[in-house]
């Protein structure tokens, strides 16, 4: 449906840019964060950056190669509508885990991340097989993150 890159390339791009910075702006690793006791499985602090740039560039690859291959404008709708949710998702579990410094309830919204993340891998996986694969990685780390969230709840639990 669509012939140019050069337009999705850059709206992916930015959108991709403007949620990590937004979550990175939120994230807060000061004390109340670096005083949580957490699994000895913990990933060193660089891995999330290292971690989230990757997932951020081929969920970007994803919404371009989905959208390009859309058959119509209905579907190119839904893939953009689907991408902006999960990005609201992403960010809304860092205000809830950081900000508000309760990990019990960013636990019950990472699991509705996780199905946004799922619903995009079925989704795009419809249109182009490319996109699906590239997606399989922010599955598998949000699954990490969940349980990771998880651990920390049981280690440090009850919040508020």
């Amino acid at each position: 449906m669509h012939g140019n890159w050069v337009l999705p390339i850059i709206v992916a791009g930015l959108a991709a840019i403007g949620v990590a910075v937004l979550g990175a702006t939120i994230t807060d690793l000061g004390p109340w964060y670096q005083s949580l006791e957490k699994p000895g499985w913990t990933p060193a602090d660089p891995v999330f950056g290292i971690a989230w740039t990757l997932i951020f560039t081929l969920a970007a690859v994803a919404a371009v190669s989905t959208w390009r291959a859309a058959p119509s404008t209905r579907v190119s709708d839904t893939i953009i509508g689907l991408f902006a949710l999960n990005g609201f998702l992403n960010v809304l579990w860092s205000l809830i885990f950081f900000r508000m410094q309760r990990p019990d309830w960013a636990f019950a919204e990472l699991l509705l991340l996780w199905l946004s993340v799922g619903a995009l891998v079925v989704f795009c996986g419809r249109y182009s097989r490319l996109a699906s694969v590239a997606l399989v990685p922010y599955l598998i780390w949000v699954t990490i993150a969940g349980a990771l969230n998880w651990q920390v709840i049981e280690l440090n639990g009850p919040f508020g």
